[in-house]
């Protein structure tokens, strides 16, 4: 490894008209860090995407063959940088709409011992620019996801990150559709510590204006959410079901209360469907937690090849560089 190098991935689909001057403004000079790369994923793009990164001075173009979504090209991106040596990466968009000399200011943070991850707030409220259905979005999104996690994060969204060479080694993303929320909840629970820093968010450079990822806000909202949920279930099964489970189960508990209330006065005989409806519920919450505590076992056993993975990512990687 390169104690002093900083990898900046650019993920990219379809970026022609503004990949060019994003490589070209990434700074090649920061005080402290010996070697700076850029490093361009193109994710499946049909125009001219891979050759302008070429064209700017990119030091390695990645493609992906075909379009398989941000998520995808934020994991290779992290693999490169790591089998490069990189001791700090930084994820940088490819619309130009963050400022390249904020780079050390987000790094900072991680330099300082203070944090694996660092995250770019856009302090979306103050944001004029962007609708009001993605900045509500975003506020929302960023809420559950702090509140899930348990991590002071205002901008669960933001696409402007920092992490440590161990931060990059330990996260695993199984989305497909965007990596920002799942990433969060996943470093939280390994333990590795984030935190946030201002940072400037300009409207989008391309020419249609418009975004990759979100063309569709409710379609977008919907996948996050599903994201979340799916996140959530992985990382804290025996929560999630022993909760629900026992929803169901105060369920049969009130509806069976209401049985038993009407059949001491004598009119139970026309609410046998209460208790019928009660049984179900208790049924179904007893299966919800087993449930529970076997994906409980299971995650258990995650973990452990999540540890092995890790050991191996460092020791393949080591042995490469050798």
């Amino acid at each position: 490894m390169t104690e002093s190098f900083l990898a900046v991935m650019i993920p990219a689909f379809n970026e022609e008209a503004t990949i060019e001057s994003v490589v070209r403004s990434i700074p090649r000079s920061i005080a402290g860090i010996e070697r700076v790369g850029v490093f361009v994923i193109d994710d499946g793009s049909t125009d001219q995407t891979v050759s302008q990164a070429q064209k700017a001075g990119a030091d390695r173009v990645i493609s992906l063959g075909v379009h398989r979504g941000l998520a995808a090209a934020f994991s290779r991106g992290l693999d490169e940088a790591m089998r490069s040596g990189a001791a700090w990466v930084v994820n940088f968009d490819a619309d130009g709409q963050y400022e390249p000399s904020e780079i050390s200011a987000l790094l900072e943070p991680i330099r300082g011992g203070r944090a694996d991850i660092v995250v770019g707030n856009r302090q979306v409220r103050e944001l004029d620019f962007m609708p009001r259905s993605k900045r509500y979005g975003n506020l929302f999104g960023s809420w559950v996801v702090r509140k899930l996690s348990g991590i002071a994060i205002t901008d669960a969204s933001s696409g402007f990150r920092a992490y440590s060479r161990e931060a990059a080694l330990r996260l695993n993303i199984f989305a497909q559709h965007t990596y920002t929320h799942e990433s969060i909840i996943d470093a939280a629970s390994k333990g590795l510590r984030m935190t946030e820093v201002p940072c400037t968010f300009r409207p989008t450079k391309r020419p249609s204006g418009e975004s990759r990822l979100i063309n569709n806000i409710f379609r977008h909202i919907g996948q996050s959410g599903l994201v979340i949920l799916r996140t959530l279930i992985l990382y804290r099964p025996l929560k999630i079901f022993i909760t629900t489970g026992l929803i169901f189960f105060l369920t049969a508990v009130a509806i069976g209360t209401r049985f038993l209330y009407y059949y001491v006065h004598g009119a139970g005989s026309g609410k046998i469907q209460s208790l019928l409806l009660a049984a179900v519920c208790a049924i179904v919450g007893f299966q919800i937690i087993v449930m529970g505590f076997l994906a409980h076992a299971t995650g258990v056993n995650r973990r452990l090849n999540e540890e092995i993975l890790y050991r191996a990512k460092a020791r393949s990687i080591g042995e490469g560089q050798q």
